[in-house]
């Protein structure tokens, strides 16, 4: 009856959805049965897409908390899909009671509406419906508007979404109009699924896996290290990237892992994703 009621409403639950299936990896709540049978399909294919799933999400969790204790107090969630365990807003809210901003995008009317309601309350987080390639949008929502100022700096978080725009999205020139409106000692940080995993049947897996969401309204891309590097590189000379420049997930704040658990599913999921973290100088 709950997926009936759903589907009432105009939402499209005739194909998978890329941020329901994430959503179920993690084992979260908002998902449809499609969903939950297509990540079934996926799984077979690559067994570990779970595992990444975790580690991402634990990546997120660090890579906030490292921005927070860097100084910055506003928070950009490009692509921050159905809310799930550890959003940013929640991170931030375990992590320090000093004042802190958070806006949400996403382009799809559900995970808008999740995180809406998951905001109930919370007047210092918000939500913006748009296309994350619609830098203009994003600014000019009233929303953003109310609540960063971009005067001071802003973390900017693109954790596992840029792997779903092809190359006619331009993604180096969307980071770099995205950084022009930054302030200094603002964030960039990015995560991406690898496409130079060294193992070859760990490769062929990955690449199954990614044919397979070419039936989903989100088809994938994998790219490698030199391509992060190169987007990094083409947001200006303003923009350093930081230690250890691009590298593997549990290589940001590993002092930050401390579950046996955790350490050894990050060292067995090491290969299959790239992350970095550009910082805007300060004058």
């Amino acid at each position: 009856m709950a997926e009936q009621s759903r589907d009432a409403v105009g939402l499209d639950v005739s194909r998978p959805n890329p941020g329901r299936i994430y959503d179920w990896f993690l084992g979260g709540s908002s998902n449809w049965a499609i969903d939950r049978v297509f990540g079934e399909r996926l799984l077979g294919m690559w067994p570990e897409i779970a595992g990444v799933a975790r580690q991402n999400r634990s990546f997120l969790q660090r890579a906030v908390v490292d921005a927070f204790d860097s100084g910055i107090r506003q928070f950009l969630d490009l692509g921050s899909g159905i809310p799930t365990m550890g959003n940013v807003h929640e991170i931030l809210r375990e992590h320090s009671e000093e004042p802190v901003r958070v806006v949400y995008v996403d382009c799809e009317p559900v995970a808008t509406a999740h995180t809406r309601v998951n905001l109930r309350g919370t007047d210092w987080a918000g939500v913006v419906e748009a296309d994350l390639l619609n830098w203009r949008d994003v600014f000019a929502h009233a929303t953003t508007k109310r609540l960063l100022d971009l005067d001071q700096p802003v973390c900017l978080l693109a954790v596992s979404v840029l792997q779903f725009i092809g190359p006619d999205g331009d993604v180096p020139e969307v980071l770099r109009r995205y950084g022009s409106r930054l302030a200094p000692g603002s964030r960039i940080a990015v995560t991406h699924f690898a496409s130079d995993v060294p193992d070859p049947a760990a490769r062929a897996s990955m690449e199954r896996f990614r044919t397979e969401c070419d039936v989903t309204p989100n088809p994938l891309w994998l790219r490698d290290r030199d391509t992060l590097t190169d987007w990094f590189t083409g947001l200006g000379e303003q923009w350093n990237l930081l230690a250890p420049g691009v590298a593997q997930l549990p290589d940001l704040r590993p002092d930050l892992i401390t579950c046996p658990k955790s350490i050894a599913e990050a060292e067995k999921m090491r290969p299959y994703a790239w992350f970095g973290i550009g910082e805007k100088q300060r004058s």
